[in-house]
């Protein structure tokens, strides 16, 4: 080793010896020994390793807690030489001090160990001093901190020309911290960590480690000892273990230079937007019983042709951190910055994002920072104290899930979430985040009852600590990130969630539609003799449609625990039920605001999703569905490339109601605008009857072709039309200047778009 490390080696001797109890002879005391012995003791960097002690004397000693050693020699790594034997401490046996003979200078030496079956020449991770950046751990503290996984966790890092892991832990409660892992037997002795007093870290450069080594942090709080996984690692195993790993020393290099451009320069809200939502693990699945999950590989092969094919814009993955119970579907997440074990490791997920980028396709992923699960080797009670929860289960604890609630007003804990958004957008080129469950975050009194909540400051209802978290990371998210996307799954009617921070709103730049998919999809289900009682189900969205930013969102939600799939919450045979639902598709891809729907959805999957199970692919073999799942993929062509329908889907001047009163008829007929003088004319009839001679306004003079009609044959339909055109009259008409007599076939939705003036 160069002379570098014993400059190392020196600063290690005086930041221990300038401690107030710095060790002043060669054998600690029998107490101290033992604690450094079985791993307990609170400062085991003042003791271990190399010290000049005795300062009269100058005696310079090696101390080094080795179990299961028989023998252990100090080597000068300059020369190889031994220089001196270290001696079991009577009654500490782990432990092994010896004296550096006459040597007084610190200088870089290596331990060779005899064990009972084999011999091994290591360099001593106590030999080396903190690698911690002293502007990190002050933003970590002050919960400004965007790149802490950089530096917490386990980081490949270098010290001169020594290669290892950085391993760090925040966890300022604990009495002793220890790295437990593959490499040293799980024995907490062996490698207990240096404690931040300020910051409340805990560190250990591990030299020369490999990758996908298996390790945890051995805790020691007042009530005895707990094993934790890495909060921050970037890999996980699997249960029932659920041990961290180290993760391979290597990086992605990306390929979709030319996507991050154009996403930098897009406007979202004026550009057309079609979101697909994907369950991985039960999109398909593959082996002998069709058990087993896909992987990224086969994501690349199969999802990517299929989302192009099909015309979305962008795919929406559900949960990919790690999480232990399938059954939560990702959002009760326990590794916020692994990727899940299930579908491959870190470098396959980027390289399925890289390829959907290359294909033109964006990817979003949910994310969950309203709660986390109570697995006991998670974050919950980490260092023996409410650390990451708040300490009052009034305001830490959900009843609806039995999860935990992040403290969103410790600066901590929102770097520790603000620093996992950055490393999904960064590490992975997320283009958008859609937060899960935000209702729940923005109120103190979510889902309890009197006496199960506790007022803010003011005396009222709203989580001010989560809402302040909100504001900054959007904030700090869109001004890092551009072209991403913030999105929120918000269930009330919260004023201002898509609005800017600086007009008083949250800052994301989407909210979902719940109200919108609420009554429509009760419209759904009614008899179609009934839905004219109920005609304001399908237009009372228009009135606040420019509060928010709005996606319309037909999401899993939707087709789980007794909800039924889209096509069976439908009545009648099955001609009405997909005719419904072309129709309802053809309204809802016309509706201003962009547009999601979940996996299965676009084919007619029949059954409730089964996250255990794969989609039912056979039933595109039968006719309905494969026309179903047609008219999915005319839609996102003719919606991409009508500017029409979503350059102005936050702007008034972009819709008109041709007629929203007609429920007699179960008709709705709407414009939507370009503002450039283009115009998409879109007619719905929601009952089973052919409207002849059915006049409709047009906004200019002109031949207009009729787009799609959802009553084609080439979908299923019935095939009742208007022969492929339609050409205007000079008749003023729904507040139009001309108007055309059309056709309007049963449970249909129509487009016109003009051809000619």
């Amino acid at each position: 080793m160069k002379q570098e490390m014993s400059e190392t080696v020196s600063e290690n001797v005086v930041s221990a010896t300038s401690t107030s109890n710095a060790p002043d002879n060669i054998c600690p005391e029998y107490g101290c020994a033992r604690a450094l012995a079985n791993g307990s003791h609170g400062d085991p960097f003042s003791w271990l390793g190399m010290h000049l002690v005795d300062a009269e004397k100058k005696a310079l000693v090696v101390r080094a807690v080795l179990p299961g050693a028989l023998k252990v020699d100090v080597l000068d790594e300059k020369t190889g030489k031994k220089v001196a034997s270290l001696d079991p401490v009577s009654g500490a046996e782990p432990l092994f001090v010896g004296k550096m003979g006459r040597r007084v200078k610190p200088f870089p030496y290596l331990l060779q160990v005899t064990y009972p079956a084999a011999e091994h020449t290591l360099r001593d991770p106590y030999a080396y001093g903190s690698q911690l950046n002293d502007d990190d751990v002050y933003l970590f503290n002050e919960g400004r901190q965007q790149q802490a996984w950089q530096f917490l966790g386990a980081n490949w890092h270098q010290v001169e020309d020594v290669n290892g892991v950085l391993f760090c832990v925040w966890a300022p409660n604990a009495q002793s911290v220890s790295l437990i892992a593959d490499f040293n037997y799980w024995d907490k002795r062996r490698h207990s960590m240096r404690k931040h007093p300020a910051s409340g870290i805990w560190d250990i450069f591990i030299p020369e480690l490999q990758g996908l080594e298996h390790y945890k942090f051995a805790i020691q709080t007042v009530g005895g000892w707990h094993e934790k996984a890495d909060p921050f690692a970037r890999a996980m195993e699997p249960p029932p273990h659920n041990a961290s790993i180290v993760p391979v020393h290597e990086s992605w290099k990306w390929r979709d230079s030319q996507w991050m451009k154009k996403r930098a320069k897009t406007v979202w809200h004026q550009a057309p937007v079609s979101i697909y939502e994907v369950h991985l693990g039960s999109w398909r699945r593959k082996g002998a019983d069709g058990r087993e999950y896909i992987n990224y590989q086969d994501a690349v092969s199969h999802l990517i042709p299929y989302v192009k094919e099909m015309g979305f814009t962008h795919v929406e993955f559900m949960p990919l951190s790690e999480y232990p119970f399938d059954g939560s579907w990702g959002y009760q997440p326990v590794g916020m910055y692994a990727p899940t074990y299930r579908f491959g490791d870190a470098a396959g997920l980027k390289m399925m994002i890289d390829e959907f980028h290359q294909a033109g396709i964006g990817v979003i992923l949910d994310w969950v920072p309203a709660h986390f699960p109570k697995d006991p080797h998670g974050l919950g009670n980490f260092d023996g104290t409410c650390l990451y929860e708040h300490q009052d289960p009034r305001r830490g604890s959900h009843p609806d899930w039995d999860t935990l609630i992040y403290n969103y007003g410790r600066k901590e804990v929102q770097t520790f979430l603000l620093s996992n958004a950055c490393y999904w957008l960064q590490e992975f080129h997320i283009d958008g985040l859609r937060l899960d469950a935000v209702s729940s975050m923005l109120y103190l009194d979510y889902s309890r009852k009197a006496g199960e909540w506790t007022p803010n400051q003011f005396g009222g209802r709203e989580n001010i600590e989560a809402i302040d978290f909100l504001k900054d990371l959007n904030t700090r998210l869109y001004a890092s990130y551009p072209g991403i996307m913030m999105i929120a799954e918000e269930s009330t009617a919260w004023g201002g969630v898509s609005r800017d921070v600086s007009g008083g709103g949250l800052g994301f730049g989407f909210k979902w539609n719940m109200g919108w998919m609420h009554d429509t999809l009760c419209y759904l289900g009614r008899d179609p003799v009934h839905r004219s009682y109920h005609h304001h189900e399908m237009t009372f969205s228009m009135v606040y449609a420019y509060t928010e930013q709005f996606i319309l969102s037909l999401s899993h939600d939707e087709v789980v625990h007794g909800k039924r799939a889209l096509i069976e919450k439908i009545p009648g045979d099955d001609w009405q039920k997909f005719a419904t639902l072309r129709a309802y598709y053809g309204f809802m891809w016309a509706h201003p605001g962009k547009k999601l729907i979940f996996m299965g959805d676009e084919f007619g999957q029949r059954r409730e999703w089964q996250h255990d199970f794969s989609l039912d692919w056979h039933l595109l073999q039968y006719a309905p569905h494969s026309q179903l799942k047609q008219w999915v993929a005319d839609l996102n062509k003719l919606y991409v490339e009508q500017p029409a329908l979503w350059l102005q889907d936050m702007d008034g001047s972009g819709f008109a109601w041709l007629d929203c009163t007609d429920a007699a008829s179960s008709v709705l007929a709407f414009c939507r605008f370009d503002g450039k003088g283009k115009a998409v004319v879109v007619v719905s009839n929601f009952t089973p009857t052919v409207r002849e001679g059915y006049r409709v306004g047009l906004p200019h003079w002109g031949q207009y072709r009729e787009s799609l009609n959802s009553d084609s044959a080439y979908y299923g339909g019935s095939n009742v039309g208007n022969g492929g055109v339609i050409h205007s009259e000079e008749q003023p008409w729904q507040g139009m200047s001309h108007s055309a007599v059309i056709t309007l076939p049963p449970l249909s939705t129509v487009y016109f778009t003009l051809e000619s003036e």
